[in-house]
C-alpha cells in the first residue's frame, strides 16, 4: 500500500519551518483508496512570499488544527504504508521532524516520483512537477496546493506503476538501494562509482556550473553525509533539487585536499559555498614592548590592519608553535602568554627560564635571545617541502614552500628522493598563495599530522 503525500510550509528546509497544509491519497497500486486533507496551524505567521506562491494566508491557519492534534491521524494514515511524493525528501523530512515534536516515531521506506521518472521516463526536459505533468498530458488544478500537487502526483504514480518495465520501483524500495537519500536529480550510477578516498568533490546544477566545492577523508561518505540524518541543513532544501552531478578530485591527504579546496572556492565563487566567501578566523603571533622594556609575545585574533610576526588558522596550532620557540629559545612561557600564573614561571623552576617574569634576568640578555626568536620567525626563512600520502601506494605528495610563501603542491612516484628545492619543484603546479593556504602550511609545520617535514634552509 502506497500513501502518496504532498505539503505545503512556512519555508525551505525543515529544520527551521512548520507545514502549513498536507494532503494524503492512499493508493493499493491500483487505484485510490481514502484520502486526506487538511490546512495545519504552524504556530507561526506565514511569510508573504510563501503566501504569493501558495496563496495559504496566515488567517486562513488561525482556525486549523495544529500538527500536534492531527499527528494520530496522520500516523495512521501513513503508517506501514511506502511514503510517496515528488521530490520525497522534502515532504519526508518536515513530516518525519514534526512527528519528532508530537512524540511519535515514525519511518518509512521511501518513493521520490522525480528520481523514478528518470529512469521510467527517460530524457525529458524536466523533471519538475509542473513540467512533467504537462509532459503527460496530466491537468494540475490547484497548483502549489497540497490537495491539487499531491492528486498530480498521483495520476504521474499511476503511469509510472504501468510504464515500469524492468522493475524501477521494486528496485528502489529494496533495502540498502539508496535511492531515497539522494538529490532528485543526481544519478544513483554516479553516485555509486564515488570513491571512498581523500580528495575534493563538486556538485554542479543542470547546466554544469559548479555550486558548491568540499572537502572529504572519504568522499562517498562525506557526499552521502550531506543528505542523510541530521545533516546541517546549509539550505539543504534548495542545493538538493539543484544537484545533477559530482565530480572529484582525489589529492591523498588532508592538507592538499583543504588547500584545493580553498583555491577552488576562490576560483569559481560556488552559490552554496557561504562560509570561505567572507573572513575566516586566523590567529597570529604578535610580538610588544611591556613596560619593564621585556620584549614579549602573545597569540591573539588577526583583525584588521594588525601584522603579526605569524599567522595559524587554529590558536592550538599557533600556541604549539610558540612553545617550540620558548624551548628553542630558553624563552620565558609567562612573557611569551603561554602561562598566567603569579610568581616565577614554572620554566624557572626547572632551569629553562632564567627568571625574566620576575626581572632577575637583565632586559639585556633576554631580547637578545628573543630577537634571534623573531629573526627566526620571520624567516621561517626557510624553503621547506611538506611530503604526505600520494592518490595511491606508488606515490607520495608535495607542498612546497620556498623562502616562506606556498609554492604549489604536486605528487612524485615513491621511488623518487627529493633531496633539494630545484628537484623538488619539478614536481609541483604553481598555485596563488594566499592567506587561508598560508595558514594552513603554518599549521602543518608546526604540526605535520603524519607528514614529513623536509627543511631545505
Amino acid at each position: 500500500m502506497y500513501a502518496i503525500v504532498d505539503i505545503e510550509t512556512t519555508g525551505g528546509y525543515a529544520a527551521n519551518h512548520r507545514i502549513t497544509e498536507i494532503a494524503i491519497y492512499l493508493h493499493d497500486g491500483v487505484q485510490i483508496t481514502d484520502t486526506f486533507h487538511t490546512l495545519v496551524n504552524p504556530g507561526r505567521s506565514i511569510p508573504y512570499y510563501i503566501t504569493g506562491l501558495t496563496g495559504i494566508t496566515s488567517e486562513m491557519v488561525l482556525s486549523a488544527p495544529t500538527f500536534d492534534q492531527i499527528a494520530p491521524q496522520v500516523f495512521e494514515k501513513l503508517d506501514g504504508k511506502v511514503f510517496v511524493a515528488h521530490n520525497a525528501h522534502f515532504d519526508y523530512s518536515f513530516l518525519k521532524k514534526e512527528f519528532e515534536q508530537a512524540g511519535i516515531n515514525w519511518q518509512a521506506r521511501k518513493l521520490c516520483t522525480v528520481r523514478l521518472s528518470r529512469k521510467i521516463i527517460p530524457g525529458l526536459r524536466s523533471y519538475s512537477l509542473g513540467s512533467l505533468a504537462e509532459s503527460l498530458g496530466i491537468e494540475i488544478t490547484n497548483r502549489h496546493r497540497a490537495k491539487g500537487d499531491a492528486g498530480a502526483t498521483v495520476k504521474i504514480f499511476d503511469q509510472l506503476l504501468q510504464r515500469d518495465r524492468d522493475s524501477h520501483i521494486l528496485k528502489a524500495l529494496k533495502r540498502n538501494s539508496g535511492e531515497t537519500i539522494l538529490p532528485p536529480n543526481l544519478p544513483k550510477e554516479q553516485f555509486d562509482k564515488l570513491p571512498a578516498k581523500c580528495g575534493v568533490y563538486y556538485f554542479h546544477d543542470a547546466r554544469g556550473n559548479v555550486i558548491y566545492v568540499g572537502k572529504a577523508i572519504n568522499i562517498k561518505k562525506r557526499i552521502a553525509g550531506h543528505f542523510t540524518g541530521d545533516a546541517r541543513e546549509w539550505s539543504r532544501s534548495k542545493i538538493r533539487n539543484e544537484i545533477h552531478h559530482v565530480t572529484y578530485e582525489l589529492t591523498g591527504n588532508e592538507l592538499i585536499a583543504l588547500i584545493l579546496e580553498s583555491q577552488e572556492i576562490r576560483k569559481l565563487w560556488p552559490k552554496y559555498n557561504h562560509a570561505q566567501k567572507y573572513r575566516v578566523e586566523e590567529w597570529g603571533i604578535y610580538n610588544y614592548e611591556d613596560r619593564n622594556g621585556y620584549q614579549r609575545f602573545s597569540v591573539n585574533l588577526v583583525t584588521r590592519g594588525s601584522r603579526p610576526l605569524m599567522r595559524f588558522s587554529a590558536k592550538g596550532d599557533a600556541w604549539n608553535f610558540l612553545w617550540e620557540k620558548v624551548r628553542e629559545f630558553k624563552l620565558c612561557p609567562k612573557l611569551s602568554g603561554l602561562q598566567v600564573s603569579k610568581g616565577l614561571c614554572f620554566n624557572y623552576q626547572t632551569g629553562e627560564c632564567q627568571g625574566a617574569c620576575m626581572c632577575i634576568e637583565s632586559v639585556k640578555k633576554y631580547n637578545k635571545r628573543i630577537e634571534r626568536a623573531i629573526s627566526s620567525l620571520s624567516s621561517q626563512g626557510s624553503s621547506v617541502a611538506i611530503i604526505g600520502k600520494g592518490r595511491n601506494v606508488d606515490e607520495q605528495s608535495l607542498v612546497l614552500v620556498e623562502k616562506g610563501s606556498y609554492l604549489g603542491f604536486g605528487f612524485f612516484d615513491s621511488n623518487v628522493s627529493i633531496s633539494d628545492l630545484e628537484s623538488a619543484r619539478n614536481f609541483v603546479r604553481k598555485s596563488v598563495e594566499t592567506p587561508t593556504v598560508q595558514n594552513l602550511i603554518n599549521s602543518y609545520i608546526s604540526n605535520p599530522r603524519g607528514a614529513e617535514v623536509i627543511n631545505f634552509g
